[in-house]
């Protein structure tokens, strides 16, 4: 198992106090975080009395031409560093990392979910504000403690009052001889050299000067020296204790997995609560979609809403179709880009067009969008900020899943759903349709998501026993139902994607159309099976006839009658029931994983399938 917690919010953080110039170590510990991504960088370097901060927007080379003729920060041998992805304020200098706030220069990962709230207060009491970022609300808050606090306590009194994910290290100017950290929900470590010491966000920042870590809990809060490293927890003084790393630098970047799929696949709690983060009111049942400024007769007059992606995202499309029409009440269409963009489709300023894509730069679906553009309002659902497709589309709903490696996507996906459902519970909110009783039932189920989801992920053994048992087949037949069907389609792809093997996804109901004709003893059969289907019975009738043909049945469910399924079923999953519309994202990680094991024990290339792009962004 990896040796910190999965990472949370993509951002990178580095940190370092010793004998040897900081702004080196800082900036060769950024560039070992650059396969995260991000879009700004920015240093902040104790020296001579005073904190040098410079800031750039773009890559780590823009900030070392600024850096180039700067003779300040050079010799300072205690400061901060931060690549930055962007949640709150577009990228640009001024939201780059580090803020200052008076005496405290500070850098941050993570999402105070608060911070219009605290903003208004440091507002009201005459502060003014440079940026657009929550980081700029922490920073002026424990500058706002510090007067006539120590700085530590003035670090707790700020914390306490800071509701979110966020990993925070502060210079005090007063105080240049010490880092103060701050960790809840989003990974810090420290590093222990010979006279020096290390923090980072994740340990490949710091692996090629020491191996020994202490990693930070959630609620911890630190003040790091060279003679000392003060840690406490609620109020007390704790120990951490010293862990001894023994990743090699590629292990490292892996978090100590074997493929970024595998890790890309268990960051997905994560990342699917930085997904709903900071757009969710539980209390008044309602979703906060600042990303998106419909126009509220606009929304009231849509008459059809058509979702356009490719592959995976098409997937993801036909899900959200699912939502868009049970929490809308707006009839919706799904097209393929690649098909969209060469017909003559029927729009009018009451269509609504969405775009799903999660590199934001997929030929088609680019080219579709600008063909929607000439008719109605569109708008995207993306990953990557300062896209193609981000810059065109009317309004944009971000995923915030961070930079997805391995070719086989994973984490986009499933926050691909959960943004398509935010979206469909905004619209239905914004036509009157949805009760905010229903909402609130909505919110509550996405809070609990992450745990969820990672109880689904602690059945890895049991999927990979499956994987075992099945790798050597050469075609797979995957089943679903309604909302679940479109995972049936996923399961398929990820399968052929990664291991070679020929895998077809239908509609279950759809079987005796044709599939049927290859069932036998060598076919496994995969059936995704939600505890809300209406059909059970049908489809339990459907597993019986693979049955008397000899087919292998694989039951993906979070049914309660998982003892039906057992009676045809060679193989039944049992993963946690959470709600009828997010049962599509907790169903697709058994699948998932399948997907994967099958790959590694048939020796592919998991990370890079042959014949495969990232992002294909030609025709």
């Amino acid at each position: 198992m990896p040796l910190v917690e999965r990472g949370r919010n993509m951002c990178g953080i580095v940190g370092y106090i010793g004998d040897t110039p900081a702004l080196d170590v800082i900036l060769s510990g950024l560039q070992r975080l650059e396969y995260r991504g991000y879009d700004s960088a920015g240093v902040a370097i104790a020296e001579d009395g005073d904190v040098f901060i410079a800031r750039a927007r773009g890559k780590l080379q823009a900030l070392r031409d600024n850096l180039a003729d700067e003779s300040r920060g050079k010799k300072g041998t205690l400061g901060i560093g931060h690549t930055r992805w962007a949640t709150h304020g577009k990228p640009s200098e001024h939201n780059a990392h580090p803020h200052r706030a008076g005496r405290v220069s500070l850098i941050h990962n993570g999402i105070i979910e608060n911070y219009l709230e605290l903003r208004a207060e440091l507002a009201a009491e005459g502060a003014t504000f440079a940026s657009e970022t929550d980081t700029e609300i922490a920073a002026k808050l424990f500058e706002k403690e510090l007067k006539g606090k120590e700085p530590f306590e003035a670090l707790q009194t700020a914390c306490k009052k800071l509701r979110g994910s966020y990993a925070f290290l502060a210079i005090d100017q007063e105080h240049p001889d010490r880092i103060f950290v701050a960790k809840n929900a989003t990974p810090i470590v420290i590093g222990l050299g010979d006279g020096e010491v290390f923090i980072a966000s994740d340990i490949p920042a710091i692996l090629p000067f020491t191996k020994k870590v202490i990693v930070l809990e959630d609620g911890d809060l630190a003040e790091v020296s060279l003679g000392n490293i003060r840690i406490e927890h609620e109020g007390l003084p704790v120990e951490r204790a010293i862990e001894e790393v023994s990743w090699d630098a590629e292990t490292a970047q892996k978090g100590g997995y074997k493929h970024f799929m595998l890790k890309e696949i268990h960051e997905q709690p994560g990342v699917l609560g930085e997904t709903f983060r900071g757009r969710l009111n539980l209390d008044e049942g309602s979703i906060f979609l600042s990303d998106l400024e419909f126009n509220e007769d606009y929304v009231k007059a849509i008459e059809r809403i058509t979702l356009v992606a490719c592959g995976t995202a098409w997937h993801a499309c036909l899900v959200a179709k699912f939502f868009i029409e049970a929490l809308a009440k707006i009839p919706c269409d799904v097209d393929y880009a690649s098909e969209f963009r060469y017909r003559e489709p029927i729009l009018s300023s009451t269509s609504l067009v969405g775009v799903v894509s999660q590199s934001g730069e997929t030929a088609d679906t680019l080219a579709a969008l600008e063909l929607a553009k000439q008719h109605c309002e569109t708008f995207a659902i993306c990953n990557v900020l300062g896209s193609s497709i981000a810059r065109k589309a009317d309004h944009v709903l971000f995923t915030h899943a961070g930079p997805e490696i391995s070719v086989a996507s994973t984490k986009a996906f499933t926050t691909q759903l959960v943004s398509a459902l935010l979206f469909a519970t905004f619209l239905g909110q914004k036509k009157g349709v949805v009760s905010s009783e229903r909402v609130k039932e909505i919110a509550q189920a996405l809070i609990e998501l992450p745990s969820t989801m990672r109880e689904a992920l602690a059945l890895e053994p049991q999927l990979e026993e499956v994987a075992k048992e099945f790798y050597t087949a050469s075609d797979f037949l995957y089943l679903g139902r309604g909302s679940c069907y479109p995972v049936a389609l996923e399961g398929a792809l990820k399968l052929k994607e990664i291991s070679y093997i020929h895998a077809e996804g239908y509609p279950a109901g759809e079987m005796k159309h044709g599939p049927i004709a290859l069932i036998d003893k060598d076919l496994p059969v995969v059936i995704t099976l939600q505890r809300a289907a209406q059909q059970f019975d049908k489809t339990l009738s459907n597993l019986r006839e693979v049955q008397s043909r000899d087919g292998r049945i694989i039951a993906v469910t979070d049914s309660d009658r998982a003892d039906d399924l057992r009676e045809v079923c060679e193989r039944v999953i049992e993963i946690p029931f959470l709600h009828d519309l997010l049962s599509p994202v907790l169903l697709t990680i058994p699948l998932q994983l399948i997907a994967y094991y099958i790959a590694e024990l048939n020796g592919t290339d998991v990370d890079l399938p042959r014949n495969l792009a990232k992002s294909v962004t030609v025709e």
